[in-house]
């Protein structure tokens, strides 16, 4: 799969995002690319990276 750049902006973040054709959807599943940086769909093995500066407060 590819690799998605997401930022403060996209969080929460969720697999398949908003934006994925219907044919394409799986059960949706929040992912934390917070932790190390990125984070992997377990459904669809979409690569999700964190890039931009680090959220501050509660999301």
């Amino acid at each position: 799969m590819s690799e998605v750049k997401v930022t403060a902006q996209d969080l929460p973040l969720h697999c398949p995002r908003s934006s994925d054709p219907l044919w394409a959807r799986h059960p949706r599943v929040f992912l934390d690319p917070l932790k190390t940086g990125a984070a992997v769909c377990p459904y669809c093995g979409e690569r999700y990276t964190f890039a931009g500066e680090m959220p501050t407060g509660h999301h």
